[in-house]
């Protein structure tokens, strides 16, 4: 579904991602792992098309989308959870999920998931007239996610969703991320520094250090990897 092909991605004359190789089938949770700064979301936002590589490929269902617009990569398929929510706090979560679906216009099929991630969420549904910088850091980050789905994405690109929050709520998200991609068939990929729980739901990873793959495998390899182990587990 997703493949990146030799992407070199810079903020002004800093190389921030060198030569990155990742492929992703469809159905898939591919997670991508590694320190703070190493290059993790660059290679989100390399996809998602907010910092559009220098030079490389990204494909997409085989076609180049490198220099394509944002909103225009949204409209494929494609949708990005961004590090820290960005929710909009002064709307309320119901407004949160029109925005989601804002490039729409099939009025029952929106209707109909709104209802699925009340379903996946229900204390969003409770929420649902409540501004969004009222909402507890789990409940935004329940509402980033339902407003990325309510965009009907089949590639989910989500960063950091664990960030910042309680352990029970973290596995509550990691929880229904494998959930929507079991029911949904929606393929995810995942960027997180709580590489044992990533690896946990992943079919296959990569190992990212100073914007460079530097290992890949599936999951089960990864997490008996010593030097994985060692470096990102804790152990």
């Amino acid at each position: 579904m997703l493949e990146l092909r030799g992407i070199n991605t810079y903020y002004g004359n800093i190389q921030a991602l060198r030569d990155v190789n990742i492929k992703i089938n469809t159905g898939e949770i591919i997670t991508l792992i590694g320190a703070n700064g190493a290059g993790k979301t660059t290679t989100l936002m390399s996809v998602s098309g907010v910092v559009p590589p220098r030079s490389g490929e990204v494909l997409f269902e085989g076609n180049p989308i490198q220099g394509t617009n944002a909103d225009k990569i949204v409209k494929m398929g494609i949708c990005q959870v961004p590090e820290g929510r960005l929710i909009f706090p002064e709307l309320t979560v119901m407004e949160n999920l029109d925005m989601g679906a804002f490039l729409r216009n099939d009025t029952a099929g929106v209707k109909e998931d709104i209802e699925h991630v009340f379903s996946l969420f229900p204390i969003l549904k409770e929420r649902r007239k409540q501004d969004g910088g009222t909402l507890s850091g789990g409940e935004q980050q329940m509402l980033a996610i339902s407003r990325a789905l309510m965009a009907r994405p089949r590639l989910l690109l989500l960063d950091e969703p664990s960030l910042g929050l309680a352990p029970l709520i973290i596995r509550q998200i990691f929880e229904i991320i494998k959930k929507i991609n079991e029911e949904s068939n929606t393929t995810v990929f995942l960027v997180e520094q709580n590489a044992n729980l990533a690896l946990k739901i992943a079919h296959r990873g990569y190992v990212m250090e100073n914007g460079e793959i530097i290992l890949a495998d599936t999951s089960d390899k990864l997490l008996a990897n010593e030097d994985v182990k060692k470096a990102y587990l804790g152990l």
